[in-house]
């Protein structure tokens, strides 16, 4: 070894390259308002503070405004100001609780997309729930009602309509929930693909497929306000899940058809066998025909309603309409609120 290599410095060690940080998920939430004027602010308290235990995630939260016809938009406009996580998607009238839920969908980018209400019925801390169990591998994961603080009489209507409801739907409808749910980022972009007018969310992600899970939880009571959903809209709701996924009603007009013809012929063979074999008997025209006409009458009009309510369901969707129309989208990362026709 010469003198010359005993003084050559020894070559610099490669820098160090660090791989840049993951990317912390997005958590999107879909929160639909109708004159919640009262509960607002108390709601987004409680969701924050419930988020602030969760550092690990991204949120962003996609309020939107069904056409309120009180100090709702006002108030959700503060919120956005004071909160960059939030946008307001402010619809130009009343479209229904079920297509604000798909116009949140349509604006949730988020790796995951909790859909939820804003009346604190449902716990923004069982939302966190919900985020374990996606990240322990389900797709779809439904909050079901262990309990709820409703009427008696809300209590059993509901627990009679869900049950029927799965019995008569050709898909598995899980029980007792509602529309509180995750969705991964690919069930969501899936559910978007589904445009039809008279929606009944549920069922959809339902017929969906993927894997899905439940989480349990206590129902409260509402913070403040009265149901937005009365006996009327729960009715049509209900119209909409039995129309939307099932022909059952339309296959027991059919056997319903069946027993009347059976009737009406065991009451012309009973007419026959008394007028040539028991002739000196008379047979009673008035009450018989009253009762034949009355319950014809009240059967038919029955199946027509029951035919009626397809039909309306084939009407809306052949109109082509736009689903919801959009007014405003308020807060920061605004996206495209051109998405309001398909």
């Amino acid at each position: 070894m010469t003198q010359q290599d005993i003084r050559r410095p020894a070559p610099a060690p490669a820098p160090v390259r660090l791989a840049p940080p993951e990317p912390r998920p997005l958590i999107s939430y879909v929160l639909p308002v109708y004159n919640e004027q009262d509960g607002i602010a108390a709601f987004h308290a409680e969701l924050t503070a419930a988020l602030a235990g969760r550092p690990e995630f991204d949120y962003e939260l996609v309020y939107v405004n069904d056409g309120s016809c009180d100090g709702s938009l006002a108030i959700l406009r503060d919120v956005a100001e004071r909160d960059r996580r939030v946008r307001v998607v402010d619809f130009a009238r009343n479209f229904g609780h079920q297509l604000a839920i798909t116009a949140g969908l349509d604006l949730a980018t988020g790796d995951a997309v909790i859909v939820m209400d804003t009346d604190l019925q449902d716990p923004p801390r069982v939302s966190l729930e919900l985020i374990d169990a996606w990240r322990a591998g389900a797709e779809i994961v439904h909050a079901r009602r262990r309990t709820r603080q409703d009427s008696a009489f809300k209590r059993a209507t509901a627990h009679l309509y869900y049950r029927a409801l799965r019995s008569a739907a050709e898909v598995d409808i899980p029980l007792d929930t509602g529309d509180f749910r995750l969705l991964d980022r690919r069930v969501a972009d899936e559910l978007r693909r589904y445009r039809e007018r008279s929606r009944f969310v549920r069922g959809i992600v339902a017929s969906m497929g993927f894997r899905q899970t439940e989480v349990a939880f206590d129902r409260d009571e509402r913070f403040t306000g009265e149901t937005k959903y009365p006996l009327r809209k729960m009715a049509r709701l209900a119209v909409d899940g039995v129309t939307g996924f099932s022909t059952v009603p339309l296959r027991l007009i059919t056997r319903l058809g069946f027993v009347v013809l059976l009737l009406s012929l065991l009451g012309i063979a009973y007419a026959l066998f008394m007028k040539f074999f028991r002739p000196e008997i008379t047979v009673s025209g008035w009450t018989m025909l009253m009762v034949v006409v009355l319950f014809l009458g009240g059967t038919q009009m029955l199946s027509l309603g029951v035919i009626g309510a397809y039909v309306g369901r084939i009407h809306r969707e052949a109109q082509g309409r736009p689903l919801y129309l959009v007014r405003e989208v308020i807060g920061a990362d605004r996206g495209d609120a051109s998405r309001d026709d398909d």
